[in-house]
């Protein structure tokens, strides 16, 4: 297993400002995770805003630390990684930011965007250094008259282009997408996702996809986890959950994509109330509030997970 995620739990204090540095409450984005990236494949993780996705993905780039558990790669606690596995870990889990007309700094040639991972350590020549940054952009579909030109001279469609093209430029086994199609015109998401595929058959490479369209997570995703309030509620193979999902909120959240085919019909499941305050979080079973199954059972006890079918797992009374 390339990366992995265990009993992962990221808590923020929330401060008063009568007594600095005293937390009245805790905000809980992730609260226990278990998760796993294998080599070669796509995990997509998808939920409603402030579902703990986002802060998951920070958690695997170490912009943010894990409160509690542990996380994994290549077999090794990465909290007992010294300095020089830090910088290998970076160089080998890379990532492409959702907004490509923010994510790349306008003052600087395309040139020296996509070489900017390669730090002076690695020890390249400056030749070396120009090859690397020409081999990328060729493997996105950029010419190498693109080097001197700014980001303002590209479309929104190129200017992710040259995003993913600094993702590669340091060798990655790992790259995080955060919503990579979701600021680009919709004649432009399918080349996107169609280049990263290829270059996921091409390269090897491993995905870890931050999405809220569910077409898109579909097409380049081969694992699927549902998060909600801070919790997985689902993970399985993509088409299984698509096709059967096991938890009421990932069927209300599936019942609201579009179907893939104009001629289908789907029963939307429509949710009452609102994501919960993640101050003051429901007992037993976050979804409890807005679920259109729960029982009594599910007010008290938070459900444990079970696997279901094989390969696909949810935690939910429902299926006790």
């Amino acid at each position: 297993m390339l990366l992995q995620g265990i009993a992962l739990k990221k808590y923020f204090p929330v401060t008063t400002g009568l007594v600095p540095g005293k937390a009245r409450g805790w905000i809980k984005a992730v609260d226990g995770v278990d998760v796993q990236v294998a080599r070669g494949e796509t995990l997509g993780i998808v939920g409603e805003s402030g579902s703990g996705k986002t802060t998951l993905a920070k958690l695997f780039l170490l912009l943010e630390w894990p409160t509690a558990g542990s996380l994994l790669f290549g077999g090794k606690e990465i909290a007992a990684f010294d300095k020089a596995d830090l910088l290998q870990y970076r160089r080998s889990v890379q990532t492409v930011f959702q907004d490509p007309y923010s994510s790349l700094n306008p003052r600087m040639r395309v040139e020296d965007i996509v070489a900017e991972p390669l730090l002076p350590a690695m020890g390249l020549s400056r030749a070396a250094v120009q090859e690397r940054v020409a081999e990328v952009l060729t493997l996105v579909g950029l010419s190498q008259e693109s080097t001197a030109l700014y980001p303002h001279e590209f479309s929104g469609g190129q200017r992710q282009r040259i995003a993913i093209a600094r993702a590669l430029v340091t060798y990655p086994q790992l790259i995080i997408l955060d919503e990579p199609v979701s600021a680009l015109d919709v004649s432009i998401r399918a080349q996107i996702l169609n280049l990263l595929k290829g270059l996921q058959e091409r390269l090897g490479l491993a995905y870890v996809m931050i999405s809220h369209d569910l077409a898109a997570a579909r097409y380049l995703s081969t694992q699927l986890a549902v998060m909600y309030a801070g919790k997985l509620v689902e993970v399985g193979a993509c088409d299984a959950v698509y096709t059967a999902p096991l938890h009421p909120y990932t069927q209300a959240l599936l019942s609201a994509a579009l179907p893939l085919h104009p001629t289908a019909r789907r029963q939307r499941i429509v949710l009452a109330g609102e994501v919960p305050d993640p101050l003051h979080l429901p007992s037993g079973c976050r979804f409890h509030p807005r679920c259109p199954h729960a029982m009594p059972q599910c007010t008290v006890d938070e459900p444990t997970w079970k696997e279901v079918r094989s390969g696909q797992a949810t935690a939910c009374h429902l299926h006790g």
